[in-house]
């Protein structure tokens, strides 16, 4: 009989306006201090606004199709359009289905802002605002109800306590996707303009991290405790490990780096938290950082793409392991699934087909949906002069620092 709870609603709700800090500001500034100071507001917008385009469409259909009754694995069968008819006492578990609705919402959202960081500095704003609803539409909503709403993936056996597939994979290759269909920036050096906003950024997302991993079993309990535990000494030992890897590689440890460290390792422990022990998170967010520098600096070179926050190579690469080593770490005792350490090595084969199947279908109708905008559109791409001057003087006529 489900019941509900003082104790967990409470909870959630502290989770929620976590997870809604984790996408404005914490996004904002972090991206906004490393892009240069002539596009710092235009950075600072996207995120802005694609928060809150997704947050009028998840109330309006998204979180209808999303978390409906399946049809055939693939999409959820809608029903209360505008959450008419959504009464406050109805329940999600042990809280009100309303606030289940809104804290989905602040998932989605930030899933959209994230990918926004590998298009700065060269994506009309119109563009995006386009682009969008439709991702949000054709991309997040399906690839949320295989994994969360009762889809082919979930049914299957995929573990994604907080969004591995859904939140990091998901808006890592999607924006990988979109930065092949720009091009290249015409400078692509970026010094961060503003290092002391990233890492306002950073610890501001690892702050809001404890809401997105630790309220992702809907409830206040044990599981959450260890979540929260978890998700902190993943972040711990991947800024220890970046670290470390700076102070061979180049000689010194740099504040990017460290802050890049601890992001990796909160990504890679993602869709973990709910299923590892301790052990499982040190090793977990020891292998992030590795894989994300690797991604970076020898992966990008080569390939040649312009990922200009590093968006694919941080949340997308660090995804992929995370959510592969759900499969390897998962202990029964946490959370009732085994991995291959317990005994179950069919859980690591399940993970790398929600893994596969997330970057297939993601990067695809990401890339034609760029493709045909970018046709449409006669380019998603800003004009030479208002690239090389700068987008905040050029699409906004603002300025985001006042010298005179």
């Amino acid at each position: 009989m489900v019941v509900f709870s003082a104790g967990d609603t409470a909870w959630i709700l502290i989770c929620t306006l976590l997870v809604l800090l984790m996408s404005i500001p914490a996004v904002a500034f972090f991206y906004g201090g490393l892009s240069k100071r002539k596009n710092v507001l235009n950075t600072i917008f996207l995120t802005f606004i694609a928060f809150s385009i997704i947050s009028v469409i998840w109330v309006i259909f998204g979180y209808q199709f999303a978390f409906g009754t399946d049809v055939s694995g693939l999409i959820g069968s809608p029903t209360n359009f505008f959450l008419q008819g959504m009464a406050l006492d109805d329940l999600s578990g042990s809280i009100p289905t309303l606030l289940f609705v809104m804290f989905q919402c602040a998932f989605a959202g930030l899933t959209c802002a994230i990918m926004s960081g590998a298009l700065v500095g060269r994506m009309k704003t119109k563009a995006w605002v386009i682009f969008v609803p439709l991702w949000a539409c054709l991309v997040y909503v399906p690839i949320a109800h295989w994994v969360w709403g009762g889809g082919w993936l979930m049914q299957m056996g995929a573990l994604d306590f907080a969004g591995g597939a859904v939140v990091h994979i998901n808006s890592g290759i999607s924006a990988l996707a979109v930065a092949l269909v720009l091009g290249k920036r015409r400078d692509p050096s970026l010094i961060p303009h503003n290092l002391g906003y990233a890492v306002l950024g950073a610890a501001l997302l690892w702050f809001g991290w404890m809401g997105f991993n630790g309220g992702s079993g809907l409830a206040a309990d044990g599981l959450a405790a260890n979540a929260i535990i978890v998700s902190n000494v993943a972040a711990a030992m991947g800024l220890v490990v970046w670290t470390i890897i700076d102070t061979y590689v180049v000689g010194k440890p740099t504040v990017l780096g460290a802050i890049s460290g601890a992001v990796a390792g909160l990504v890679g422990i993602t869709p973990a938290a709910g299923f590892v022990d301790v052990f499982g998170a040190l090793v977990i967010g020891a292998v992030a950082p590795i894989i994300s520098y690797f991604a970076i600096y020898y992966l990008k070179p080569k390939f040649g793409y312009d990922d200009a926050l590093d968006v694919w190579g941080i949340h997308g690469m660090s995804g992929v392991w995370g959510a592969i080593a759900t499969g390897i770490f998962a202990v029964p005792a946490i959370n009732g699934a085994a991995g291959l350490i317990a005994g179950n090595p069919n859980q690591v084969v399940i993970q790398i087909i929600s893994v596969i199947a997330t970057i297939i279908y993601s990067f695809t109708i990401s890339f034609i949906l760029a493709k045909i905008l970018d046709k449409a559109m006669n380019g998603i791409r800003v004009e030479e002069y208002e690239e090389i001057g700068g987008l905040d003087s050029n699409l906004h006529e603002e300025s985001a620092y006042n010298f005179s």
